[in-house]
């Protein structure tokens, strides 16, 4: 499993299961509590960079935003109404307009200093894919990215309260460039946290499970819809106990920790996405 050079540990409340697991409190602790939810119609951290999430304030009249044609959704926090935008990692830096039906509004984009991941991987195939992986992974990848396009309604003050989905160590930051054996791939999409295998992974909020399988690259895997284009992934599981249309409440088990997929060992890989996306998991978590 690729380590940074300074881990991150991460709680959570786990239930309790076959291998229970107690992290110690280290330097660079992050005290991610599962036990303490945010308040539905709080707002997620402000971080406009590619990767990140600006919330914008918006006119009261204001019902419908999009970005790069993808719904935004809108939270009524207060007197103030925000639209949430998600900013895609590869969204060039300088200004962003979006569309609301009030007219164009606008915002800034600044650089952000994601770090360099170099990965070794022993199976070849999952960095140098053959014809029959690859157009099963290009079948994968278009059911996934339906899951990421979902928008469904929810009450104007929503945002959902999310905690984090199983404790452990954090080994992949989010937006990190990744090197494969020496191959520039992808920015990493989502937060890495490693555990031991057949811990417990729990919903990081409450919503509808919108897919599962066994995808090449990343393993078991089940996708949520948390409402109005919020969407979680959670990958590398080596079982899963929902299924797809069951309804989840926040931290309700929905399989446990492998390293099935693209993995070099057990570990949990959370991809947050926000009108189709990718953002980093931390701005919805409250950590700075």
């Amino acid at each position: 499993m690729p380590v940074l050079s300074q881990p991150i540990v991460i709680k959570a409340v786990v239930p309790e299961c076959k291998s229970r697991f107690v992290i110690a409190a280290v330097p660079l602790l992050i005290s991610l509590l599962a036990s303490v939810p945010v308040m539905a119609a709080s707002l997620p951290q402000d971080s406009r960079r590619p990767g990140g999430i600006a919330v914008v304030p918006v006119s009261a009249d204001t019902t419908r935003a999009t970005l790069n044609g993808d719904q935004v959704a809108l939270v009524q926090a207060g007197q103030q109404r925000y639209a949430i935008v998600g900013i895609p990692l590869k969204q060039p830096v300088g200004r962003v307009t979006f569309q609301t039906n009030q007219g164009p509004q606008s915002f800034a984009i600044t650089p952000y200093p994601y770090t360099v991941q170099r990965i070794t991987l022993k199976d070849s195939s999952k960095v140098d894919p053959n014809a029959a992986q690859l157009a099963r992974y290009k079948v994968e990848a278009r059911e996934q990215a339906a899951a990421f396009r979902i928008f469904s309604d929810g009450p104007a003050d929503f945002f959902p309260a999310f905690r984090v989905p199983t404790a452990g160590t954090l080994t992949g930051s989010f937006g990190s460039r990744r090197i494969f054996n020496g191959q520039p791939r992808n920015p990493h999409s989502g937060l890495d946290i490693a555990a031991p295998q057949g811990q417990v992974v729990m919903a990081p909020a409450a919503g509808t499970v919108v897919a599962t399988g066994d995808y090449f690259f990343n393993g078991q895997t089940v996708m949520i819809d948390h409402g109005k284009g919020v969407v979680s992934m959670l990958c590398h599981l080596s079982r899963i106990d929902v299924q797809k249309g069951q309804r989840l409440q926040i931290g309700q088990p929905i399989g446990l920790v492998g390293k099935t997929g693209r993995a070099t060992g057990p570990h949990l890989h959370w991809t947050l996405s926000l009108n189709d996306a990718r953002v980093d998991p931390k701005l919805v978590l409250g950590s700075r």
